[in-house]
């Protein structure tokens, strides 16, 4: 018998040894931002895609928590969420958060009524006009810098649905957007002929990189952000990354 209860020791150690581990949970806190993040769109928007997959890849399974912007931030800030994305480097962020590999390039343009004539090759050239925007936006350090200085004003509302009622009642001149952002939340606000009454200047106010944030304040992240930047450095390497851009562009996440 004792040979038997061997073998049944045996079976019973390489059915447990053999069944997968089971992946690391985690949580990012993010806020509502389509085309690139959205509860509405399918697979929450291209960014909310490609991160699912780079964790699910590591070894993770992910869980996108959506909240305003800011609470977003400040429950990853004290480790109630183990990251929040995607953000632009600013100094005072480095304080609290380290940053993954860069994640997402934007690109930022001023929109305008096709029937106003705007041109601007400086932020000078902004002078005097009706500037919209977001609450608590930033829309890069020189922008920042020359609105501190008082070269430019800006009319900030919580909004974007807000700014494009304002632009299309000419409220406002110009309202500085990222260009994909623009367009979508546009399209989703307004019927085809508002929507062709808009166009955006070809010069980008900002070319921007946005990141992944792990807090500092929890022991896993250093980990984690490790895993995670090797993952996307293995998608970029392969043009699995551009795949997922290349779904965008021919509509994948409307559907």
């Amino acid at each position: 018998m004792q040979w038997l209860k061997a073998i049944i020791g045996f079976i019973l150690i390489t059915i447990v040894s053999s069944k997968p581990a089971l992946a690391e949970k985690v949580s990012i806190a993010v806020g509502d931002w389509p085309p690139y993040l959205s509860e509405q769109l399918k697979h929450n928007g291209i960014i909310g895609h490609l991160l699912h997959d780079l964790f699910k890849e590591a070894g993770y399974e992910l869980t996108l928590s959506f909240y305003p912007w800011s609470r977003a931030y400040s429950l990853a800030k004290i480790a109630k969420q183990d990251m929040t994305g995607v953000w632009m480097l600013k100094p005072e962020r480095e304080e609290d958060f380290h940053y993954s590999d860069p994640v997402l390039n934007e690109q930022f343009v001023f929109f305008h009524l096709k029937s106003t004539q705007f041109d601007w090759q400086s932020l000078d050239d902004l002078t005097g006009l009706v500037m919209g925007g977001g609450s608590e936006y930033s829309y890069g350090p020189e922008f920042d810098q020359a609105l501190s200085a008082g070269k430019i004003t800006i009319e900030r509302v919580p909004t974007k649905y807000q700014n494009w009622r304002k632009l299309l009642l000419g409220r406002i001149a110009i309202y500085p957007e990222e260009i994909n952002v623009g367009y979508s939340s546009l399209k989703q606000l307004y019927p085809k002929d508002k929507v062709d009454l808009v166009t955006h200047h070809p010069k980008p106010l900002l070319n921007n990189v946005s990141y992944l944030l792990f807090p500092k304040s929890a022991d896993t992240s250093l980990r984690r952000l490790k895993d995670f930047n090797k993952q996307l450095h293995a998608f970029r390497k392969s043009g699995r990354y551009n795949m997922y851009f290349k779904k965008f562009r021919e509509g994948y996440y409307d559907k």
